[in-house]
């Protein structure tokens, strides 16, 4: 028996790195999956291998209808949503002086609206079973995990439109765990520290992502990469898999009086006199 077992999550941004290690966690505890990724080839794959019940929902996003077909890909699989993991995303990075409006933009869009419309379109499937729930003096745990970073908690130079996205998911993070505790749906939030992924990885011409047909350029400038050790109290950035276990915690039943917060996933970094 698993601990989620019978539990629908849908994990965006699951086909790589910190998404699929989520992914793979929830599945090995027994939940059913929505894998989603903006590369089709990448997300099937991703959930041939995961060891449990999946679905596939491709695309972008950010395109009009997309959160809502989303959340359909896991009515009409399994006919029920416990779990809501808000993880897709990626970097623009720019000094404020040369960002432009549409790269500012950007990152509200997939790091701020995305998730607001993943959430209003997954509503009724965690509020409507919940209202039943209450009324028979039940109590049934949902979960709604979002994720921020520390460069939305703390601001990071050279991302003002990423961290300005990732402040902003705290707050809708906090709102909804007010609007929501009455139908014990669980909303909180991570805010990871450097965890390696493409995100994190080398910034060279091979770490890349395509949308629409443009690349976008991924990745940290290698002498910032170096200062890991000297800038997180556990001496290396995390892994995937270390990240995907705060998402695991705040999904699973020993989280269900956790309510509202912030979980900081950083190996220590940005708690000292320092920072």
């Amino acid at each position: 028996m698993g601990v989620l077992d019978d539990k629908v999550a849908i994990v965006t941004g699951s086909a790589r790195g910190i998404g699929r290690a989520t992914a793979e966690l929830l599945a090995s505890h027994g939940a059913k999956v929505v894998i989603n990724d903006l590369d089709a080839d990448v997300a099937h794959q991703t959930a041939s291998e995961i060891d449990g019940e999946t679905a596939v929902y491709c695309g972008d996003l950010t395109k009009e209808g997309a959160c809502d077909a989303l959340v359909k890909t896991a009515s009409d699989a399994w006919g029920r949503l416990d779990i809501v993991v808000n993880n897709a995303g990626y970097t623009l990075d720019a000094p404020i002086h040369k960002m432009s409006d549409e790269n500012f933009q950007r990152m509200l869009d997939i790091h701020t609206i995305v998730p607001f419309r993943v959430l209003r379109a997954a509503a009724p499937l965690l509020r409507e079973p919940a209202k039943v729930e209450r009324d028979e003096g039940i109590e049934v745990f949902r979960k709604v995990v979002n994720i921020s970073s520390t460069s939305g908690t703390m601001g990071n130079p050279g991302q003002a439109n990423y961290a300005a996205g990732k402040a902003a998911i705290v707050g809708l993070t906090k709102t909804l765990a007010k609007e929501w505790g009455q139908f014990k749906i669980n909303v909180n939030a991570v805010a990871f520290g450097y965890i390696e992924t493409r995100l994190t990885a080398s910034k060279d011409e091979t770490n890349t992502m395509e949308i629409d047909g443009e690349k976008i350029q991924l990745g940290v400038p290698d002498q910032l990469r170096g200062m890991a050790s000297m800038l997180i109290p556990i001496g290396r950035p995390g892994t995937p898999q270390e990240a995907a276990g705060g998402v695991f915690f705040l999904c699973s039943p020993w989280s269900n009086f956790v309510h509202g917060q912030v979980l900081n996933v950083t190996g220590g970094q940005f708690t000292g006199m320092t920072s």
